[in-house]
């Protein structure tokens, strides 16, 4: 069987892991995505995973609070889904790493991009926890990077919708979707596909995107074996 793409960045949002609950983490949810992503490590894909904490706090909507230290929070957040998705994985018999940007040694390994490369090329899952390590910094931003260090041939970001539309198509029905766009496009009309440093990074550094619908979690499996779904994104 053969893969379009051997190497990838899952990004996959905290709100994903809480399913209908909105907080929290849906283990029935987890489970669906986790049996996806093994599908995947079994044709042969090279899985990173970068996870957002949103379903537990987000930094930029903590109300009160400092903003360098509820983003740290939210790193933390972070940490919480991808042991989560780390147990659920093993579960299934697919060997993971956790690795975080900030040191939590006693449960997880610090980020360092020869290991992260190292644990890619024995077909292990690595997961990447605390975002980029920084305040005032997405996950997303966190998705771009690590793909970029990591060489993923894209980087696939799952959501809500089935891609990228002109307007929100949960408000408006007459919502245009694109097939492919550029990133300058995405800088340049504003689209609300991701941040715009996060586009930046992927931009300069000729790492396509894929947006696609995370309902149906075997997206992410027919997505790595080069299906038409979502919107692709590329440098244009």
């Amino acid at each position: 069987m053969e893969l379009k793409y051997k190497r990838i960045l899952l990004k996959l949002s905290g709100e994903a892991l809480a399913g209908e609950k909105k907080f929290g983490l849906d283990y029935t949810i987890i489970g669906s995505i986790c049996e996806s992503v093994k599908k995947c490590v079994d044709v042969g894909a090279e899985v990173g995973i970068v996870v957002g904490g949103g379903n537990f706090l987000r930094g930029r909507m903590s109300g009160g609070l400092d903003r360098t230290r509820a983003d740290h929070m939210g790193m933390l957040a972070t940490t919480i889904n991808a042991l989560a998705l780390q147990d659920m994985l093993e579960s299934l018999g697919v060997e993971v790493r956790v690795q975080t940007a900030i040191t939590m040694q006693q449960v997880a390994e610090p980020y360092i991009r020869n290991k992260a490369m190292n644990h890619l090329k024995k077909g292990r899952v690595v997961i990447f926890g605390c975002g980029t390590g920084n305040p005032f910094f997405s996950t997303d931003t966190a998705a771009a990077l690590r793909g970029v260090e990591i060489e993923a041939q894209i980087l696939m970001k799952a959501t809500l919708v089935d891609g990228v539309y002109d307007k929100d198509p949960h408000k408006y029905p007459d919502a245009k979707k694109y097939d492919t766009l550029t990133f300058s496009e995405v800088l340049n009309n504003e689209l609300a596909v991701m941040d715009m440093t996060a586009a930046t990074l992927c931009r300069d550094n000729h790492l396509p995107m894929l947006v696609f619908d995370l309902s149906r979690p075997d997206n992410i499996l027919d997505a790595v074996m080069g299906k038409k779904i979502g919107t692709v994104v590329t440098e244009g």
